[in-house]
């Protein structure tokens, strides 16, 4: 029974980065007709500050291992502290590095890849949606 529910979870995180990267793409594609090149980096700098935090996350939880490990509320909370402080730390490094050339279309990417989330009932294998 663990072996599946261990599927389970694997099969819904691999949905959600997909998803995620889809909503890149396509935020990617609708900007190029009004900015150009600068509004498409805006986007995908935009999301990548969402999804690499996610990934780190994900990462950290041991979702993908296979070894048997149960995660404790100490693990969630470190994993999550750490997904935090890295979002922060990109942020800055974005505004720093890379200012994005229009900062509508880098937050609005950031927060379309973020709320993609409340997805994840119709991401999720296996359970029924009523």
């Amino acid at each position: 029974m663990q072996r599946i529910e261990t599927q389970r979870r694997r099969a819904y995180v691999v949905r959600l980065i997909c998803a995620q990267l889809v909503v890149m793409l396509v935020g990617a594609v609708l900007v190029y007709p009004f900015a150009q090149m600068p509004g498409v980096v805006s986007v995908i700098t935009g999301a990548l500050v969402a999804v690499l935090p996610h990934a780190f996350f994900i990462q950290r939880l041991g979702i993908f291992r296979n070894t048997r490990r149960t995660s404790g509320a100490m693990d969630l909370f470190r994993a999550e502290a750490g997904k935090f402080g890295l979002t922060v730390a990109l942020f800055a490094l974005v505004f720093v590095v890379v200012p994005p050339s229009n900062p509508a279309f880098f937050f609005s990417a950031y927060v379309a890849v973020v709320l993609t989330h409340w997805l994840a009932p119709w991401l999720m294998p296996g359970k029924s949606h009523n």
